[in-house]
Order: C-alpha cells, then structure tokens, then sequence
C-alpha cells in the first residue's frame, strides 16, 4: 500500500527497462527452478532406457502405473499445496517444496523393487504438486496479464530446455554404470536430486516475497528495485488488473472463498480443455525412449534422437504463444496442436511401422512430438478469466490438477496387450483429437456469448446506472458485469 499511488506516472522507456529487470532478476530464476522440478519428474524416461524395468523386476504396465501414482498424487497434492502457499507466501513455500522432493528423488538411487519404485513416484507427486500454479500466482505480482502469457511460454521453453539438458546429462551418468557396483540409472537419480537440493536451498535467498519486499541479508540491504521502480511494477500490474490490489500474498484462503473458486463455473471449460488437450501428445511422448530403444538404437543413441523433437518444440511454443497475443484470440490459436497432431496420429494408426526403415519412425515422431504446445497460452487464459487472486489461486491448481488428470489417462493408453503397434491407443488418440477440436471452437463460442450477453446489459444503462453498478455491486471477480472473458 505504501507504494500505491493513483498519481503516478512514469514512462515508457522506464517500464519496458523495469520489465527487463524483472524478467532477469524474477523470471530467470523461476524458469531454473522449473527446470529443477522437469527433470526430477521426467528422468524415469532416461532412466528406463538403462534397464531399470529389468533390474527391478518390472513390466511396461508397472512403468504405466508408476506414472499414474505419479499424476494422481500431483493431482490431489495440487489444491492442498495452494492453500499451504497463500498462507506462507509463495517465496517460502516453494524452496521448502524443493528441498522435500530433492531428498526423495535422490533416494532413488537406494531402489529395490516395485513397492520402493511405486512409493517414489507417489511422494514426488505430493511434493512436487502444486509447484506450478504457485509460480504462476506469484509471478502474477510483478507482471500484467498479457506480460504473463509471454513469460509462461518462456517458463515451458525451460521445462524443454530441463529435457534437452536431461537427454545430454543422460547420456554422461549413464556411461557411469558399474562405478561402485551401481547401474547408471542409480547415478541419473542421485546426481540430480542433489542438484536440486542445491536449488531449492538457493531459492529461500532468491526468491523475495513481492516487488516492494526484496531486501534481505542475501539479496541487500537496499533490495533490488529502488522506490521509483516499486511504485511503477505496483501501480501498473494494479492499473491493469485491480482484483490484484485485494488480498495480500500471506494471506490464507478460507473454505467459503475455496468453495466459491471451485465454483466458478465460468471456468469450467479451461478445466475440461486441461484434461484432455495434451494426451494425444503425452502417450506417444511417454513411450518415446521405450520405442527407440526397442527399434534398435542404443541406450545412448536413444537419449540423444529426443533432443531435436524437444528443440522443435521449443521454437513452436515460442511463436504460438506469441501469435495468440498479437491476434488476441486465444482459442483460434489454441486448438492449431490438435490439428497439428492429425497426419502423424494416422500415419501411426493405419502404416506398420516394423516394416518402415527406424529413421523414417524417427523422424515422424520428431516432427510429431515437435508440436506447438499451447499449455503456456491455457495457464495464462486461466489466470486471465479468474480476475481475483482467490480465483487465480485456485483456478490455476484446479487448472494443473485436470491437467495431471489427463496424464493419468495418457499413460494408461497405451497397453502391453497393444503392443507394439498400438493401433487401438493410437484409434483412441484419433477420437481423443477429435473431442479437442470440438471442445476449443465451443469454449470460444461459450466465452463469445457471455461477452456479448453482458455488452448488450452494460450498453443500455446509462453512466449514472454504471456509476452506480461500480459502487454498490456485489459481484466480484469474473462474476462483474464490466468484465470481459478472454477468448
């Protein structure tokens, strides 16, 4: 409050340089701490290319529900660990996150058999949950909404980037099998935990609790920013969205307002859109290590072919998050990954793949897994339709939540029984497309007719009825008659 002021003015060559500030003092390190919780998560991928299924005495379908546990107890651990982070505050709740699950997934290097490796997985999810949409509400305090669809596409061009580096560090830990009588995949577990150790404890100094609450004994005594610039990222990221302005960043949430948030129906089609959007991609992407290895290329070998899908994913979810903000149609733009996602999911579907050269699966697969991810774009139409922090808070982990739902699913598509063509998960990937198509043009059709609906109400009152709206009403949040839904 001490930095609001309606008065201020400042330039724009002051913001856009502010802006910059935050990106490197802020955002940069959000996006390492991403790529912290990617690769702790995802290197059961490399690690199953070093026969651990084997050595553990497990099968594909273990794998499967190895990788179920995991999303499930993401999932559930989602809205608790929001609620944990509004009443400690982002800053302190996430480093102790990092810390927790660094120490369980090193411990995997200590693994013995199916109940070790399925316990593992469900307290990385409980641990892990929930980390995203706290760093989305918290880097929600120093950007404006279209800043924050930008700075979301950058935050999962980390996670890539935490795959790529996954992929590389793979092929070097791997090589480390017999050191001391352990396998490599021991060695993948150990060593990156402990680096994520190392992160998380790094994350109590670098992570202030808000723009105006940066100077400490790790970070100075004057802090980061100088008054002038606190009150402009104060008073710009409140211009732009003033529901920012009513509820502090250790303020917990009460059951009534938790309720109200999973009652908000208007969200309800992100949610759905959560669920199912990206399982078309995530089963053949889960399977991807297994494939190769099975087609013939090594382990090594196989850890290096998934580096240029990963680098071709990159660079699209760059430029369709960035076309979605220049023609503002979120839904339009959203949608391109399924459509995307059509030739190579039939290609898969109808071609007998063991009768094609293994270069040419590769380079489909590349091409394929290469897509344009638009889960950047849907984090931030999420954070954007809320328009509350309550809402923002339980939105985005509602939003996550329904995300790990749908790779519960995804990773229960593909079956041994199936294997190794797939043509029946391949079949459901098809329909699953089909039901995405049809879910995004009606989402933009729901959000089109509520916009409308209230233009219509607020165009026939007169200034004094709208005075008086703005001064009396109860409606709050996304619920506000001079409220639009992106679309």
């Amino acid at each position: 409050m001490h930095r609001f002021d309606p008065n201020a003015r400042w330039t724009w060559r002051e913001e856009r340089a502010l802006v910059r500030k935050i990106d490197f003092r802020i955002m940069l390190w959000t996006c390492l701490m991403f790529c912290a919780l990617e690769m702790d998560r995802a290197n059961i991928k490399q690690a199953v290319t070093d026969d651990l299924l084997p050595e553990l005495g497990l099968t594909t379908n273990d794998y499967n529900i190895g990788n179920s546990l995991f999303a499930l107890s993401f999932l559930l651990a989602e809205v608790p660990s929001q609620l944990v982070s509004k009443w400690l505050g982002p800053d302190r709740w996430i480093p102790i996150q990092m810390v927790l699950w660094s120490m369980v997934a090193s411990s995997q290097f200590m693994l013995s058999s199916r109940a070790g490796f399925l316990t593992s997985r469900v307290f990385l999810g409980v641990l892990q949950g929930g980390f995203i949409p706290t760093v989305v509400l918290y880097l929600s305090y120093f950007y404006k909404s279209h800043e924050l669809s930008i700075r979301l596409g950058f935050f999962w061009t980390a996670m890539v980037f935490a795959d790529i580096f996954a992929a590389i560090s793979a092929f070097a830990l791997l090589h480390m099998r017999g050191v001391l009588g352990y396998s490599g995949w021991r060695w993948l577990f150990l060593v990156e935990g402990l680096i994520t150790l190392i992160f998380g404890l790094l994350a109590f100094g670098l992570m202030p609790a808000g723009p105006t609450q940066t100077a400490s004994w790790f970070r100075g005594k004057k802090g980061w920013f100088t008054p002038r610039e606190e009150i402009i990222i104060v008073n710009r990221v409140i211009r732009d969205d003033p529901s920012k302005g009513g509820m502090h960043n250790r303020e917990p949430l009460t059951f009534r307002l938790l309720w109200k948030s999973l009652c908000d129906y208007d969200l309800w089609p992100l949610y759905l859109i959560g669920i199912t959007n990206h399982i078309p991609f995530a089963t053949p992407s889960t399977y991807l290590t297994l494939t190769l290895k099975g087609m013939g290329f090594t382990t090594f070998e196989t850890n290096l072919l998934v580096i240029p899908s990963q680098l071709l994913h990159v660079v699209n979810m760059i430029i369709i998050t960035y076309v979605s903000e220049m023609v503002s149609q979120l839904a339009l733009v959203a949608v391109i990954p399924q459509i995307w996602s059509l030739p190579f999911l039939l290609w898969l579907r109808f071609v007998d793949t063991s009768t094609v050269s293994r270069w040419t699966v590769w380079l489909v697969m590349t091409i394929f897994l290469g897509n344009p991810y638009a889960h950047p774009i849907q984090v931030g139409w999420v954070s954007r339709n809320s328009n509350t922090v309550r809402s923002r808070a339980v939105g985005s982990a509602m939003y996550n939540m329904c995300v790990q739902g749908g790779g519960i699913i995804s990773s229960n598509i593909y079956r041994e029984d199936d294997a190794p063509q797939y043509n029946r998960g391949n079949s459901v990937l098809l329909s699953v497309v089909g039901f995405n198509i049809v879910l995004y043009l009606s989402t933009k059709l729901y959000y089109t007719l509520r916009n409308r609906s209230r233009e219509e109400k607020w165009s026939k009152m007169s200034e004094h009825e709208r005075f008086q709206y703005l001064s009396t009403t109860n409606d709050s949040g996304n619920k506000r008659l001079d409220f639009r839904f992106a679309s």
